[in-house]
């Protein structure tokens, strides 16, 4: 795990200096993506995190923020973004044409919210790519990244996750139930566009590197695109996370093998619905009570339920750690040996949330095996793609989304990958489709 940030990282953004803020903040833009029209373009939207008018931005090589920064590199200016450039001087990048249809789609009995986004330029064969969530709660219709593919001229379907944004239904992440959504978003996105795309398929990033894979077995998709995602069980993301923090920390052989101990005491809590396990697991907090590790080892979760008391763990653990339908030992390796459509994997080398070594083993035996993936690896990023800075404690402030992801994720889709993609790595032996 690399723990320092190469100064590059930080290249991009002292290339341009902030637009001025003498003159009165006006009012948002319209959400949706804004260009030159030479194939760049930023995305503004208004997340419910910002006051207005603030909105957040974010550009084709992944430099983001808030339009109301004191460096902000976009405002919004009437009907267009005011965006700065290398030299100082602003240029006004108007607003890129498209085509939103709102609608709702059913499965297993709920009324699901979608947005078609068609932009105006897109081919006629132009592919059609279902976005997948990840593990968020809050409305997707109008996400950035459907705004970003879209920009670069595809035909993109966002969706509210059951129970998110106007979506009816309750909060889940039961994979299979999650996959059966997607795969019928799938096929309400190809009535609606019929006759004007070519291939469809998925985006997913992160949890959505579960649910996307599973949902082509159930539908007719034509290829899965993955970012930061994981080819492991949700114990074994659990377990990696807290070997990965182990590591990062130099704790000793003997360390590692407690948390390994400790990993296989809270499965045996989550795989039994909290009836069994608490025997085994609070007599390890007894062995640990001493040891400083055991105080600020996290994981996914079995940090905190080594720190939970075993009187509370078994009055409110199912409640607190089990309370989203979670298939905790998903089998990730079978969907993948199912699948048959191109798959595009990106994995984020310093991905602490997903660490990525044994999802690129896996991965690589796929390839090995003859099945059409591709797999892309970006330096120095954490989970998102993200590049960052290490703070003096340790931790990381993500800086920007790493140059190249975007136009990768959508140059695949289009079946046109030629260039490099920042300082993104095609790894040896991925397969050609």
């Amino acid at each position: 795990m690399t723990m320092s940030v190469p100064a590059r990282n930080f290249c991009a953004s002292l290339l341009f200096v902030g637009l001025s803020w003498t003159s009165a903040v006006s009012a948002a833009c319209p959400t949706g993506a804004y260009g030159p029209g030479d194939g760049d373009f930023v995305v503004l939207t208004s997340p419910d995190t910002l006051a207005p008018p603030a909105q957040r931005y974010m550009f084709r090589d992944g430099r983001r923020g808030s339009t109301t920064d004191q460096d902000a590199l976009a405002r919004c200016e009437g009907e267009s973004v005011k965006v700065a450039g290398k030299d100082g001087r602003a240029a006004s990048w108007p607003r890129i044409a498209m085509r939103e249809t709102a609608t709702t789609f059913a499965s297993h009995g709920k009324q699901l919210a979608g947005n078609l986004i068609e932009p105006a330029s897109a081919a006629a064969d132009a592919p059609l790519v279902v976005m997948v969530h990840g593990s968020e709660r809050w409305s997707s219709t109008h996400s950035p990244y459907a705004y970003a593919l879209a920009a670069q001229g595809l035909r993109v379907f966002a969706y509210d996750k059951r129970g998110t944004g106007v979506s009816e239904g309750e909060y889940t992440q039961n994979f299979e139930l999650l996959a059966d959504d997607a795969a019928a978003a799938l096929e309400h996105a190809r009535t609606m566009a019929a006759g004007r795309f070519g291939r469809a398929g998925y985006y997913g990033g992160s949890q959505g590197g579960w649910v996307a894979p599973l949902a082509a077995t159930h539908s007719h998709a034509d290829f899965v695109a993955v970012g930061f995602g994981l080819v492991v069980s949700p114990i074994d993301e659990d377990r990696e996370q807290m070997l990965s923090e182990a590591n990062a920390a130099g704790l000793s052989d003997e360390a590692r093998a407690d948390i390994e101990r400790l990993s296989q005491a809270t499965a045996e809590l989550v795989t039994s619905n909290f009836t069994e396990g608490f025997e085994a697991l609070e007599r390890l907090r007894g062995e640990f009570a001493n040891k400083p590790w055991a105080r600020t080892i996290r994981g996914e979760y079995s940090g905190e339920m080594l720190r939970t008391s075993d009187a509370e763990l078994r009055r409110v653990g199912r409640a607190i750690f089990d309370n989203v339908e979670l298939i905790w030992n998903y089998d990730a390796v079978a969907v993948l040996n199912r699948l048959q459509v191109p798959l595009l994997w990106v994995l984020a080398e310093d991905d602490r949330e997903a660490p990525i070594d044994t999802s690129r083993r896996v991965l690589s035996a796929q390839v090995a095996a003859g099945k059409p993936i591709d797999v892309y690896l970006f330096p120095d990023t954490d989970h998102g793609m993200f590049e960052y800075a290490v703070q003096p404690d340790g931790s990381r402030k993500s800086t920007r989304i790493t140059d190249g992801y975007l136009k990768l994720l959508a140059d695949w889709m289009k079946g046109d990958v030629r260039a490099r993609y920042g300082r993104g790595v095609r790894l040896d032996g991925a397969a050609q489709h």
